[in-house]
């Protein structure tokens, strides 16, 4: 570490986030100028962020930009997007306008459903206990809703009763998954607390030992899907459509290609759902499980001709996002960004997810199908190796313009273009 103390800070979760950083400050000699960055750059919602995380010192700024020209469902939709990755935004931008002269995107969900999982050991005669709890089908529901009127009054609740029976390394098992209907919010601690009510009874109905009461990430009762046509003369003619659907056919066949095909998408699902202040943990492992539902992992996304000769694309995955609890209530940024999108519901919020995924993913694959991906990322390289050599101002621009002509875009020569401008 940069200081002379160590990584054991006593009390440390009892200090302000002020006195937090002078101490973190001390030990790794942060500096400070380093310290004043994180005062200054977290000093409006620090404490905010006091009480949602632990150990809070600051926060750190991710660039917040705004996606145009999406149609979602017949409806003008402006779509944060926080994400520090070059090209994103730009790039649903893009793919967005070029499906706007076929209505845009299409999409759909399968409601606000969530499941909790029970897991059962030591269940002496497991299928005998399966159809025993599949019988008291409506105690556990009422049992469920006692938990929470609040959001039966809402028109949610339990919904339905599924009992599993695993074989697994330690033994056989017995899981319970409680499904539920959330509404507008993600929904976990709803579906938690109901799982752990249930658990005790459980244990007296069919005897064994409860262990895990925890919501599933793949959220696979709580689909959103959505799809758009391009016209092939709009995107660059028939050799542009069959390269999309040929690297499209790749990912669908080989896992190596899927994880990077399926990161695109969630390159622009990940940049809403963290602007609304929801879950991208949850989002992405949700997503990628369900990638593996078949027992081999692939992708997400589909692209096909249609009848006309244009370009098809489809996408299907889970989308658990709410827009009332957790940081999406609290957050004045999720709520400003939740206003700019018109969004008041969760059924929304998931179909305009599910379109920037689409859009984002048809960029990346037009892209890899035609000049290949690295053009673009470097050219928006450039910019921020200006940055890094210190470059302000109109100089940022003159210092990437250059690294793109010379056609080296490498840090040393930003270096010297700077040197030069100066």
């Amino acid at each position: 570490m940069g200081g002379d103390e160590g990584s054991r800070i006593p009390g440390f979760h009892t200090l302000s986030p002020a006195d937090r950083l002078d101490a973190v400050g001390r030990r790794s000699g942060l500096g400070n100028a380093g310290k004043a960055h994180l005062l200054e750059a977290g000093a409006p919602l620090t404490e905010l962020a006091d009480h949602l995380a632990e150990n809070v010192i600051g926060t750190m700024n991710v660039p917040l930009g705004v996606a145009t020209n999406l149609i979602v469902d017949g409806e003008e939709v402006l779509v944060p997007m926080a994400t520090e990755e070059s090209s994103v935004v730009a790039a649903v931008c893009n793919a967005a306008k070029q499906c706007r002269e076929t209505g845009g995107i299409f999409a759909s969900w399968t409601g606000p459903r969530m499941i909790a999982q029970i897991q059962l050991l030591g269940v002496a005669d497991p299928h005998h206990a399966r159809v025993k709890l599949l019988e008291r089908r409506d105690e556990i529901a009422a049992l469920c809703d006692s938990c929470d009127p609040m959001l039966v009054k809402l028109g949610g609740g339990f919904r339905d009763l599924e009992v599993r029976l695993l074989e697994t390394r330690v033994g056989p098992m017995v899981v319970l998954h409680l499904i539920v209907d959330t509404r507008d919010a993600m929904g976990a601690n709803a579906v938690n607390t109901m799982a752990e009510k249930l658990a005790p009874h459980l244990e007296g109905w069919v005897g064994g030992s409860v262990k895990l009461r925890i919501l599933s990430n793949l959220a696979d009762q709580r689909l959103v899907r959505a799809r758009a046509v391009w016209r092939t003369e709009t995107i660059g003619g028939p050799d542009v459509r069959d390269g999309m659907i040929a690297a499209s056919a790749f990912a669908e066949a080989d896992p190596y290609r899927a994880a990077t095909h399926n990161k695109g998408i969630m390159n622009g699902i990940s940049a809403v759902v963290l602007a609304t202040g929801n879950d991208t943990r949850a989002i992405e492992a949700g997503a990628h499980a369900y990638a593996s539902r078949s027992g081999r992992y692939t992708a997400l996304s589909r692209w096909e001709e249609t009848t006309d000769g244009d370009l098809a694309g489809t996408l299907e995955l889970p989308m658990a996002v709410g827009v009332v609890g957790g940081a999406t209530k609290v957050h004045p940024t999720a709520q400003a960004n939740l206003k700019i999108m018109g969004i008041d519901g969760a059924e929304r919020l998931a179909k305009v997810i599910a379109a920037v995924g689409l859009t984002q993913n048809f960029a990346a694959v037009k892209a890899l199908a035609t000049t290949g991906i690295q053009a673009g990322h470097m050219r928006l390289h450039a910019r921020n190796l200006a940055i890094t050599v210190g470059a302000e101002g109109e100089e940022i621009d003159r210092v990437a313009a250059a690294l793109i002509e010379r056609g080296e875009i490498r840090q040393d020569v930003a270096e010297s273009v700077l040197s030069e401008i100066r």
